[in-house]
């Protein structure tokens, strides 16, 4: 049996396929910890009885360094890496290294947004693996940027400095003993980043606590069903958009029905009377079981969330993506470079434009024939088994001394 910390930020989307990673190693008879910002999300998302190591940093929304809804590009950038993901590593190092002291794993497996695990494991000598729930690091993003990357690169080494092995060189992104890509070249694109340690696995896509209260019965198996989401962490921003979706939607209502999740209700409570079986042409709830509703619907209109596109993809679902900030605008041209979705803007998109997207990847076959295509080569490459497989060998061949 051997030993695994897995050290996440407290962020739904990169700690769902860790979860899944987790529950694999279990069948297997191995342990597995945690160490994060929000204990509780982590239990909420891998099971009360998980064990996890709390540490110290931000958690996104709270405090004062909430992003301002508007800001793109490099700026947005810059305040992800100097307002959330550096202080969090900061932060959170001393409690990886308490985890490392008590629960001695055999390897530490650190998501690419928390970087203390990796940093503090080089420092302590423990092997370590890269978990990239992103594909957007897998491309040269930055390539026509120099002088971001060139501000990025330094402000990884005074993180070394600070928290690492200040002897080393590696990318703290990129552990140079395993890198676990939940993704495939085939939907990265014809450049993707290649290397001896890295391991393109697929989506690592794995039974999770869905919100009960579904109104299945209310699915019309005779239309076509859209599902709208933009993820859990974008509800500041989506007022315009989802308005736009919903009037895209009315207008189509002779041939298709919408499912659109609105946690913050910014669009109302029409939901109400769909829920008690009225037959309603839009239907506006808070939360969905999104993997068993993803089995039923035949498009998605998202924000280009990493984990949301493979659900999607997973299920061989096309998609309209709509990129807000972070690695979203990298997820959608890599989508729409696929041919298995459409991209628009997402701030100035209007709702005939949306209207005609949805129509678009509906029934027009390339969309749907490339995203079966991307369904494929998710599932032929393994998942959470397949990264399972890749931890276990790690812990074999790379014992703590050699790391030293």
């Amino acid at each position: 049996m051997s030993r695994f910390l897995f050290v996440v930020p407290p962020l739904v989307g990169h700690i769902n396929p860790a979860v899944g990673v987790a529950a694999e190693l279990a069948v297997r008879g191995h342990e597995s910890a945690w160490a994060c910002a929000d204990p509780g999300l982590v239990r909420r998302l891998a099971g009360e009885d998980a064990t996890v190591f709390p540490c110290a940093g931000p958690v996104p929304g709270s405090g004062d360094g909430v992003r301002p809804p508007d800001m793109r590009g490099p700026e947005a950038l810059k305040f992800l890496w100097e307002g959330f993901l550096a202080p969090l590593a900061e932060e959170m190092a001393p409690g990886v290294a308490a985890a490392v002291g008590e629960f001695a794993p055999d390897v530490v497996v650190a998501d690419q947004q928390a970087l203390a695990g990796g940093l503090v494991a080089e420092r302590l000598g423990v092997p370590w693996a890269t978990s990239a729930t992103t594909s957007a690091e897998f491309t040269d993003v930055l390539s026509g940027m120099p002088k971001v990357a060139e501000w990025l690169d330094e402000l990884l080494g005074g993180l070394r400095g600070k928290i690492g092995d200040p002897a080393r060189r590696a990318d703290p992104r990129f552990s140079p003993h395993l890198v676990l890509a939940f993704s495939t070249p085939e939907f990265v694109g014809a450049d993707a980043r290649t290397g001896d340690q890295i391991r393109y696995v697929g989506p690592s896509i794995a039974d999770r606590p869905a919100p009960p209260g579904f109104p299945w019965a209310w699915l019309d198996p005779a239309r076509a069903t859209v599902l709208v989401t933009l993820g859990t962490a974008n509800t500041d921003v989506g007022a315009r958009f989802l308005t736009g979706c919903q009037v895209a939607a009315v207008e189509r209502a002779d041939r298709m029905q919408t499912v659109i999740v609105d946690p913050a209700g910014v669009l109302g409570s029409a939901a109400e009377g769909a829920a008690e079986g009225e037959d309603k042409d839009v239907l506006i709830v808070p939360f969905v079981p999104q993997l068993p509703l993803l089995e039923r619907v035949d498009a998605v209109v998202c924000h280009a969330g990493h984990n949301t596109v493979c659900e999607a993809l997973w299920h061989g679902v096309p998609l309209v993506v709509a990129p807000i900030r972070d690695d979203q605008p990298v997820v959608a041209g890599q989508v729409a470079e696929a041919g298995a979705g459409i991209r628009v803007r997402f701030g100035r998109v209007t709702a005939p434009k949306l209207g005609a997207a949805i129509d678009a990847v509906l029934h027009e076959p390339g969309y749907r024939v490339a995203a079966g295509r991307i369904r494929t080569a998710f599932r032929a490459a393994g998942g959470a088994s397949a990264a399972a497989t890749h931890l276990e060998q790690l812990a074999i061949a790379t014992p703590a001394e050699e790391t030293a």
